[in-house]
This record gives C-alpha cells, structure tokens and sequence, in this order.
C-alpha cells in the first residue's frame, strides 16, 4: 500500500538541489538548520566552503541500475537523486529499510588500465560513484535513493501543501464537525433501549451487549458497564438518561445485587 506524504511536480528535485546549493545546506548530522541560518555558517573556521566528496557506494547492480535510470529519466545524476531526498524526507531516510550491499555472486567485470595489472580483468562489487558533502555513510546515500525509487514507483507519494495552518475559527469548525459525527455514530452503534424495565437475566445480557445466554463474570460485567457508561451517561455530551437507567440495571442484575 502507497503511503501518502506529498505529490511533486516535474522538476521539484532539480528545484530542491538548486536551493540547496545556494544556501549551501549541510546534510547529515547537520542537514537541520534554522531559516535565519545564513551563508557564513556554510564556510569552515578557516573561512573556506565545505566540498563535497566522492563516496564509492556499493549496491546490488540491479539497484545501481534502476537508480541510474531514474536519474536520466530526471535528468539529473544520482548524487542529487540522494541530496533532493535527504533535504526532504530525512525522517523517511532515517527509518528506510537498507537495500544492502551486492551478495557475493553480484559482480561486475572491469579491465584495469593502469599500473602492473593493466588489462587484466578484476571482479568487484557493483557501486554507485557519488558526489556529496563529507561526513554521509554509504548506507544512508543507499536508504535516500532506495526512498527516491519508491517515490518514482508510487510506493510512497508526496503532497505540496501551503504550509498555512488553519486559524482558530477554522479549527473550532473542524473539531465540531469531528465530535458531530462521532455522536452521529455512538447514536447508530448504541443498543436500542427497552420499552419496559430491566427485569429479566435476559434484560441485562441485552442492554450490556452479551449474546442470550452468556456467562459473564462479575468483573467482566462491570468493565462492559463502565465502558458503555462512558458512552451514554447524560454529562458525556452525547449521552442519553433511558439508556444510562437501563445500564444501571442490567449491572446491578448481572452482578447479582438485585
């Protein structure tokens, strides 16, 4: 099943990616900065910008493939696949199951072309080759681009909102409309009071909710009772007199004390 988190619009990683270059946000440990973070704060004590790095990132090479897909697809390259979505969805990052490294029959042939060796032909670990920002673990550049193909198959969808949250007024109406229809449902759900007084052993297992001719114990009984006197004592808000009579009733029989 998707799990919905915001829809985006062509060209949302490419924007995000910009941004971030000019604000020269870091990522990791140090991807939460506050709005009033200003460009100083980019630069290193000696004055100097941070530089990004190159990870060597080793994948299963179906993974390495279908992000590279992705990526020209967005025209864009892996390394800000993984940026865009560590910029927007770090708790989602966080918590993404890692697709892992190759198992040990995953192997890709490369000719070496330099040094004693050239031209031989060496077996090594499919990887992504990734340009970020120092300090990043090679699991979690994984995890950010596991999330973007997720994204990209529908697993997990995004929706842009405005970010303006509703005033009280609008609060109040919503919080109103929300108790209104629970009421609207206690009253479908709630037994049918009877049209006589609670006599009968009968009685009792119909107002309290027990099938004809059940057992209940003592203390089952009473749970049963305080919860659906929560429900319908008259100071609820949504309650009902009849009902919370009945109720009184049918405990006091089931329980013996009648």
């Amino acid at each position: 099943m998707a799990r919905d988190r915001i829809v985006y619009g062509e060209g949302t990683l490419k924007a995000l990616d910009a941004r971030a270059r000019r604000r020269r946000l870091w990522l990791g440990d140090k991807m939460d900065q506050p709005d009033d973070w200003n460009e100083a704060a980019a630069s290193g004590s000696d004055g100097r910008e941070e530089k990004n790095v190159s990870y060597v990132v080793p994948c299963s090479s179906t993974f390495r493939d279908d992000v590279l897909a992705l990526a020209a697809r967005r025209g864009v390259n892996a390394g800000t696949l993984a940026r865009a979505v560590l910029l927007l969805l770090p708790v989602e990052v966080e918590g993404w199951p890692d697709p892992g490294e190759p198992d040990w029959e995953d192997r890709e042939a490369i000719t070496l072309k330099s040094g004693p060796s050239a031209g031989k032909v060496w077996r090594r670990k499919p990887r992504l080759q990734i340009r970020m920002v120092a300090g990043l673990e090679p699991a979690t550049i994984r995890r950010a681009l596991a999330v973007a193909l997720a994204m990209d198959r529908g697993d997990l969808m995004l929706r842009l909102e405005s970010g303006q949250r509703p005033d009280a007024d609008e609060r109040l109406g919503l919080a109103e409309a929300e108790l209104a229809r629970l009421r609207r449902q206690v009253e479908v759900m709630a037994f049918e009071p009877l049209d006589h007084a609670v006599c009968s052993r009968a009685d009792a297992l119909y107002i309290l909710g027990f099938p004809p001719g059940a057992e209940p114990s003592a203390e089952t009984a009473r749970k049963r009772y305080r919860t659906l006197a929560a429900i319908h004592h008259p100071d609820s808000g949504g309650g009902d007199h009849k009902r919370m009579s009945q109720l009184n009733a049918a405990v006091r029989i089931l329980r013996g004390t009648d």
